[in-house]
C-alpha cells in the first residue's frame, strides 16, 4: 500500500511537471508584464520595420522597408509563440534563424543580419517590445485536412 501511494505520487508529480499553459508558460526564461502600447514604440524607436513587417504596421514616413529581409512578425501560426521564443529572438537572433526566407537575406556565415541591440535596449523596453510583439500572433488549431494536399 505503501508503494502504491508512493507510485501514485510520483506519477502524478511527473504529469504535472510535463503540463505546458502555452504562451503564458513559466517554463523557460520570464521577464516582468510588458506594456504592448510602450512596445510599439520601442519598434519604432529601434527601426525594427527597416526589416520586420507586422501586419497593419507602416513604416514611418522616410524609413526604408528593406525588401530583400521583410522577416514577417506576427500572424496566424499553428504553434504557440511563447515569451521566452520571442525574448530569445531579440536578444540571441541567430539562435533560431527565421524559416521561409533565402539564407543570404537574413544571415552572413549562419550569424543572424538582425542588428544587436543588447548593449542599448533596457530592459524595460525588451519586456514592452516582447509583449507587443507577443499580441501580433494569433494561435490557430492544426487541422489535418489543411495539409492534406502536402501528404500527412
Amino acid at each position: 500500500m505503501k508503494y502504491l501511494k508512493l507510485s501514485i505520487i510520483v506519477i502524478f508529480s511527473g504529469t504535472m511537471i510535463g503540463c505546458d499553459l502555452g504562451p503564458e508558460s513559466p517554463r523557460g526564461f520570464s521577464l516582468p508584464e510588458g506594456n504592448s502600447n510602450e512596445g510599439k514604440l520601442v519598434l519604432l524607436k529601434y527601426q525594427c520595420l527597416a526589416c520586420h513587417n507586422i501586419e497593419g504596421l507602416e513604416p514611418p514616413i522616410g524609413l526604408v522597408n528593406n525588401p530583400k529581409i521583410n522577416v514577417r512578425l506576427g500572424g496566424k501560426l499553428t504553434k504557440v509563440k511563447t515569451y521566452a521564443d520571442l525574448l530569445t529572438s531579440v536578444i540571441n537572433p541567430s539562435h533560431k534563424l527565421a524559416r521561409g526566407y533565402k539564407l543570404d537575406s537574413i544571415q552572413q556565415d549562419g550569424v543572424s543580419k538582425m542588428t544587436n541591440y543588447n548593449d542599448v535596449m533596457t530592459v524595460s523596453e525588451l519586456v514592452d517590445l516582447v509583449t507587443f510583439l507577443q499580441s501580433n500572433y494569433v494561435l490557430i488549431p492544426f487541422r489535418r485536412e489543411n495539409y492534406q494536399h502536402y501528404g500527412y
